[in-house]
């Protein structure tokens, strides 16, 4: 029997570490966190200085008694969870269930799973840091008190089954308030003058630094450009360089994967844990920006081995946050030689913006020329602009450059590329020039990556909750990521080319979003709750201070029973006050107008399943409801979306002498025919598809329902063979098979179905629980 027993969080942890301890090790896994707080209101003694009661959960019992019966048979235990205040909660919560004495174990961390990291962190072992799992305890007690307090008044005031977090409801409320703004915007159109014009084949693309206010002012301009000569005023060269990016923290790396990979930040964590585990790139919790001397010296090597020694310049980069722990790393990858890695096209894709972004900071700066182009308009006192850029020495761009998000980006952003040749004094041929009417755009809907950016940069949130708090918003339905549609917009675009002057309105799409969080009409109302009534749980900068007096308890400067007592009192007080607070003083609902034909009044409130409107009040016995359409809200849809809300259901037409209806639902727009339902795309509206479309839809999904059938069996009906996403399938109740690959789906028998069900391989139990 090994004589060492180390522990780890994950099984893939285990096994990386356990082939480089060798045969006196054994390494075993705790799948997660073992104890929590137990539901209920036990949990906590607030009276007892906030004293919390852990128990084992109970998916984690056998897995501490496989743990208990490896530690008799150890010598010592090395506790080896991850190296942050999660992970030495993790260690301490193992030591005290399983019984560990201060001889017989040993708290060892590291940021890299390596040969050499975990020797080292053998080596060199240290005791439990009791700082860092007060900071931990702190955090959950204070998370668990407040969405205990908090959430069976938002059940009693507004809905039952809502629940409100002390990080959470800040992010909401950022939503929330963005969308408000976007509502709000009113845009404003100017005229924006560009110009292209022919060098010897080549084009040359220019500017007018100023945008006009009117579109008589731009024409006027226009006009006057007419017969006019155009010539080079000025030419003005200057050295410029760019600097590379810092090494990923937790939050940077979520924003470039969302802008270079299009993942999610749950998927970019998901990923990044895989590599971490697989030993390929250090911990990816951080907000350090640093390198250790050795990553540094190993990027040396790799890049003047790679590119030349002119391509290195050695770089210490310091982290912004305050809470940052600079003893920590930045993300990097653990071999810098390594150019790739092996694993799905996913780990491939992130870990090869890891290695370039790493490599990338420590290389030279990009040398450019930058070429500023001032022309001279004969009939005017104006000058139209055009610049480009060369680069002289590629420097890091050799490797990688860092993507913005595109909303920054004007529409028609010229690139900067190469200019043609040109002299002071050149005449240059006019191909054309445009006046087009622009308009102002109000501040961007979030993205997940850019309200982490947002959370950070308010210093809500640490690297390890970003990912849970966004991920949490969503799954409580605060808030959807979703695209939608712009709408069409007119505008206005003067052109002159080969002498002459054209005027035409055009129309473009404007306002189309793509991925981005928009809030719930539940959230609008539950936020403006909390922000009435909770200021301070919801309010920005004390959110902020929280955060930091959890760093302050890590560093041993602050008692997480006093930070508690601060908070809970007003905040138990405000609950108690709260409670009083008469439900209909709560805005839920809103008083729209009347309703022309029955006179009766239009209401936009919160239902059970959802946002509606309804005619007539709550007690009038022929009420009518409709349900809102995405994007609507209570607090602005107007009279006449609700009219239009309410021609719904409609009866389309008829197909085999059953009616066709359009309505919508609690999941969007449908049809519905012989009791069964089509969902309708965002390609149809269910108040204006008319009878031929709707029958095509109905023939589709009778053909789609068809093709998903492959065949059934006397013996059990109950057992089915269908086509899915990925495949043919045995569908047995509620239960998914999948058939082996050496198998013809369509040539099952039923003892071959019974077989494959009953040799089915079992699923791995939901033991490898993620942090919270």
């Amino acid at each position: 029997m090994s004589k060492n027993l180390v522990i780890v969080e994950s099984p893939a942890k285990a096994k990386t570490i356990e082939g480089y301890l060798g045969k006196d090790f054994k390494v075993a896994s705790s799948y997660g966190h073992v104890r929590d707080l137990p539901k209920g209101d036990k949990a906590i003694d607030i009276q007892n200085k906030f004293k919390p009661t852990y128990e084992v959960t109970a998916d984690k019992k056998e897995v501490i008694k496989q743990l208990k019966n490896l530690v008799k048979d150890a010598e010592m235990v090395y506790l080896a969870s991850d190296d942050d205040r999660e992970g030495e909660a993790i260690s301490w919560h193992l030591k005290e269930v399983l019984k560990l004495k201060d001889e017989n174990s040993k708290r060892i961390v590291f940021r890299e799973i390596t040969k050499n990291a975990i020797t080292k962190a053998i080596e060199n072992p240290r005791t439990i840091d009791y700082d860092l799992v007060n900071a931990q305890q702190a955090r959950r007690i204070l998370d668990r008190l407040v969405g205990f307090e908090l959430s069976p008044i938002l059940w009693k005031k507004i809905k039952a089954g809502l629940s409100a977090g002390r990080v959470q409801s800040v992010a909401v409320r950022l939503i929330v308030e963005r969308e408000r703004e976007v509502e709000k915007f009113n845009s404003k159109s100017s005229y924006r003058i560009t110009a292209l014009f022919d060098v010897e084949g080549k084009t040359l693309s220019a500017e007018l630094p100023k945008k006009f206010e009117t579109q008589e002012e731009a024409e006027d301009f226009l006009k006057k450009c007419l017969g006019a000569d155009f010539s080079i005023k000025s030419l003005e060269k200057k050295p410029g360089k760019k600097t590379p990016s810092a090494p990923f923290t937790t939050s940077t790396l979520q924003q470039e994967a969302s802008r270079k990979l299009s993942f999610s930040v749950a998927q970019t964590m998901s990923v990044a844990q895989k590599l971490y585990e697989a030993g390929k790139i250090t911990y990816m919790r951080t907000d350090s920006t640093n390198l250790s001397d050795d990553a540094m010296a190993a990027a040396k090597n790799e890049i003047t081995s790679a590119y030349g020694p002119e391509f290195h310049k050695s770089r210490k980069y310091t982290t912004k946050s305050e809470g940052a722990q600079e003893a920590h790393e930045a993300i990097r990858p653990t071999d810098f030689s390594k150019h790739d890695t092996s694993g799905d096209r996913n780990e491939q894709r992130l870990y090869e913006l890891i290695w370039k972004r790493a490599i990338a900071s420590q290389m030279a700066d990009a040398e450019l020329e930058k070429t500023n182009v001032s022309i001279a308009i004969s009939t005017l006192p104006q000058t139209l602009s055009a610049s480009g850029e060369v680069i002289k020495f590629e420097g890091f761009l050799k490797v990688y450059l860092e993507s913005t998000d595109d909303e920054e980006e004007d529409e028609e952003s010229t690139e900067k590329g190469l200019l043609p040749p040109l002299t002071v004094g050149q005449t240059l041929k006019l191909t054309e020039m445009k006046g087009r009417e622009t308009f102002s755009r109000p501040a961007p809907r979030y993205t997940e990556a850019s309200l982490v950016k947002k959370l950070e940069e308010m210093g809500i949130g640490r690297p390890s909750t970003y990912a849970p708090t966004i991920s949490t918003i969503q799954k409580r339905n605060y808030v959807i990521k979703e695209s939608r549609d712009g709408n069409e917009r007119k505008y206005v675009e003067m052109k002159i080319a080969k002498g002459e002057f054209k005027k035409e309105s055009k129309t473009e799409i404007a306002g189309a979003d793509k991925n981005k969080l928009f809030p719930t009409n539940i959230a609008m109302v539950v936020n403006d709750f909390l922000v009435e009534h909770f200021p301070n749980v919801i309010d920005f900068t004390f959110t902020a201070r929280v955060e930091k007096e959890f760093d302050e308890i890590a560093h041993g400067t602050q008692n997480w029973e006093d930070m508690i007592q601060n908070f809970y009192g007003a905040f138990h007080t405000r609950v108690e006050e709260t409670s009083n607070v008469a439900r209909e003083d709560i805005n839920t609902s809103r008083e729209i107008g009347i309703d022309p034909k029955s006179g009766k009044k239009i209401i936009a409130r919160l239902g059970k399943f959802g946002p509606l409107v309804q005619i007539g009040d709550q007690e009038d016995e022929e009420k009518q409801f409709a349900s809102l359409k995405k994007g609507q809200f209570i607090e602005n849809i107007s009279l006449e979306d609700a009219l239009e809300l309410f021609k719904l259901p409609r009866d389309v037409g008829n197909f085999e002498d059953k009616k066709i209806v359009a309505a919508i639902g609690r999941f969007g727009p449908y049809l519905r025919h012989d009791s069964k339902f089509v969902s309708l795309g965002k390609e149809h509206d269910p108040l204006s598809i008319n009878e031929e479309e709707a029958i095509e839809l109905i023939k589709a999904k009778r053909k789609a329902d068809a093709e998903k059938h492959i065949k059934t069996f006397e013996e059990n009906e109950e057992i089915q063979i269908l086509n899915g996403r990925w495949g043919p399938y045995i569908k047995f109740g509620k239960n998914n098979f999948k058939i082996p690959k050496d198998k013809d789906a369509a040539e099952l028998s039923y003892a071959e179905t019974i077989e494959i069900i009953e040799n089915q391989p079992e699923k791995k139990k939901g033991r490898f629980t993620k942090k919270k």
